[in-house]
């Protein structure tokens, strides 16, 4: 199969199949090395920042090296390396829970949006209104385009499914211990700075698929003046760029006070404040996730295509 095929079939499998339940999935065997390399390494005597940077270098690169042995084999490497690049997208899964959480509250059961939403959040969901589900359903769909798609997708079009994998297995480990607790801050420190490496350049282009398709149907232009600023609000170097994107290009505001696990925490207010989400919004967003993801694909594929015939 040729190689440039694997790329753009894995993005319609992960768009037609989604996550299907109970299938066996990569990112569950990652997190359950990485539950038995915590214990590994806690009770070791190394500095937790160096246990940390040694984890992240040793796993990212194991896993990679291993995707690369599955995928080289003899006749048959096609089929895992298509399997496993399907695997390590998500955007699909993504626009089906959104709108999931979108349907149940134009049928206005809050309750069950609720719980939809806990599915997709980090952020504590009970005592969330229709204005606080719909924006927090706005933030995760934004953030997560680059996340579950772009970021993947990006390492998959350049450097196949093994670099996909260790991207994957280093944004894994940022998910399970890229906190700022004391249980995580030293040990998951690398792990959060690598993630926010390997995300720096798939986040700038997601929001710019944000903004540049928001404008071809019609919305007005964002200014990347602008783009910048609002995304360096945020805490993350990453994460803000196309939340801002989405918020400025909607007209709809995300941040402000948000719960997690019982604490409050003073998020940056991104875009206009006082605009609520709409119905209306949240279906133009999830939209937008949509077309911008299948124009992220076609410019990642192209790219690749040009830089292959250069070398």
């Amino acid at each position: 199969m040729p190689w440039l095929t694997i790329p753009l079939l894995a993005a319609a499998l992960d768009l037609w199949l989604k996550d299907p339940p109970n299938w066996p999935h990569p990112v569950r065997l990652i997190g359950w090395l990485l539950d038995r390399l915590e214990r590994l390494v806690r009770s070791s005597p190394l500095p937790p920042r160096l246990a940390g940077l040694l984890c992240v270098l040793g796993l990212a690169l194991g896993v990679g090296f291993a995707v690369r042995l599955i995928v080289s084999l003899p006749m048959v490497g096609w089929f895992p390396a298509l399997y496993l690049s399907y695997a390590g997208l998500a955007l699909g899964g993504l626009l089906q829970e959104g709108r999931r959480v979108a349907r149940l509250l134009r049928e206005q059961d809050v309750e069950a949006a609720r719980t939809a939403l806990a599915g997709l959040v980090s952020r504590d969901v009970e005592h969330l209104d229709e204005n606080g589900i719909r924006r927090a359903l706005a933030e995760t769909v934004s953030e997560n385009l680059n996340d579950a798609f772009t970021a993947p997708f990006f390492y998959l079009a350049f450097l196949g499914p093994a670099g996909l994998w260790a991207y994957k297995t280093v944004s894994t480990m940022d998910s399970m211990w890229g906190y700022k607790t004391p249980r995580w801050r030293e040990l998951g420190w690398a792990a959060a700075r690598a993630d926010d490496l390997l995300a720096f350049v798939p986040a700038r282009l997601t929001a710019l698929a944000l903004t540049t398709t928001a404008r071809l149907l019609g919305r007005p232009a964002v200014r990347l003046s602008e783009l910048r600023r609002t995304a360096s609000l945020t805490e993350s170097p990453n994460a803000g760029w196309p939340m801002a994107a989405a918020a400025l290009a909607l007209r709809a505001g995300m941040g402000g006070p948000t719960s997690y696990f019982g604490q409050i925490k003073a998020k940056p207010w991104l875009g206009p404040e006082g605009e609520p989400w709409t119905d209306q919004k949240l279906n133009e967003l999830l939209r937008l996730a949509l077309l911008a993801g299948l124009g992220i694909c076609a410019t990642l594929v192209l790219a690749t295509v040009l830089v292959m015939q250069t070398l």
